[in-house]
């Protein structure tokens, strides 16, 4: 990318590490440097240079046969991203996971996706939806990212595709948004919009196979947490 006097060049090699950690992230297994090589269609030599100074940072790390996973660093960093909102969120998540039965998470809109920042799991439920933190998915699929979307103002949901412009005005207006077969096969999700002053659109929302409980009772629920962690970080 050529420089210009308002906008400094990008850094090539700070790109690539990124890139590595978001490769590592998506794979969910360990993988050798020349998988990683392969990935991100650089030479196996400039794989590992990055690799070295990335694990010298504690954020990934090599197993006995050399293998690259993300290092213990990373999480010490996704702790103290929205530190105050992760921390009154949790509890919330944490009772409405058990009281219904169904892993329960927070997402938040990082640029056009929609990424979980914590979830929680039911604690006595057998095999459980793992909703891990780090997920994304677009935001214009699934409950949370509609969810997201419909806090929006009328202007900007203008710019969506004709589809979804009703859709989210119908979530705004209703208060919860859901979904099913969208993201993930067989799962479906209710949602709910979490506006907290200060920051961006966010949700709290449930994943789940099946539930005894309908949507409407669902999103009552989330929407109660919704606005315990609103009320607690002051609007």
């Amino acid at each position: 990318m050529a420089s210009t006097p308002t906008q400094a060049p990008a850094s090539q090699t700070l790109s690539r590490g990124i890139r590595i950690l978001e490769v590592l992230a998506d794979a969910r297994e360990p993988l050798t440097i020349d998988d990683i090589a392969a990935r991100l269609g650089v030479h196996r030599s400039v794989a590992y240079r990055l690799l070295r100074t990335l694990e010298e940072h504690g954020l990934v790390t090599r197993d006995s046969g050399g293998r690259v996973q993300l290092g213990a660093g990373l999480a010490a960093l996704a702790a103290g991203v929205a530190h105050d909102l992760q921390a009154e969120a949790l509890p919330e998540l944490t009772a409405v996971a058990n009281e219904l039965g169904a892993t329960c998470f927070l997402a938040v809109l990082d640029h056009d996706e929609c990424v979980t920042l914590v979830s929680v799991e039911p604690r006595h439920t057998v095999n459980p939806v793992a909703q891990r933190p780090g997920t994304r998915h677009p935001v214009t699929r699934g409950a949370p990212g509609k969810a997201i979307l419909a806090q929006l103002g009328d202007a900007a949901r203008t710019l969506l595709p004709a589809e979804l412009v009703d859709e989210t005005a119908a979530v705004a207006a209703r208060g919860y948004a859901t979904s099913h077969d969208e993201v993930i096969p067989t799962l479906r999700s209710v949602a709910v919009p979490l506006t907290v002053r200060g920051r961006g659109p966010a949700a709290i929302a449930v994943v789940f196979v099946a539930s005894s409980h309908d949507d409407d009772a669902i999103a009552a629920r989330l929407t109660h947490s919704a606005d315990a962690v609103r009320e607690a970080l002051g609007g």
